[in-house]
């Protein structure tokens, strides 16, 4: 059983940053990528980092601001949020796929205010 478990949401005006957290447990590879999503109010689901053994993927709405990086040692995928904008403001969720199955975290919540 995968569990993945956000922390680092919160309320920052923009411009600001933040750090989020993704700490994983269970059957874990290495191999398999990890990425965060968004979903902002009345919006689909989107993509905003990957990282795998190939490299990392960014949407273009956030290239240049956003970071994402993992920790192998720790199970730990981060995303480093800089110059954020209003139009971040969603809540912010961490995917792993193994063997065809999606586990996705409960999300934690970014709100960036003008």
């Amino acid at each position: 059983q995968v569990q993945l478990v956000e922390s680092g949401g919160g309320l920052v005006q923009a411009g600001g940053s933040l750090r989020l957290s993704c700490a994983a447990s269970g059957r874990i590879l290495r191999l398999n990528a990890m990425g965060w999503y968004r979903q902002a109010p009345g919006k689909q689901r989107e993509l905003v980092a990957l990282i795998s053994t190939i490299g990392t993927n960014y949407a273009d709405s956030v290239k240049g601001r956003f970071t994402i990086s993992r920790d192998n040692a720790k199970n730990t995928v981060y995303l480093q949020m800089n110059s954020l904008e209003p139009e971040d403001t969603a809540v912010y969720f961490c995917k792993y796929s193994d063997l065809g199955t999606d586990y996705w975290g409960q999300g934690t919540q970014v709100t960036v205010s003008s």
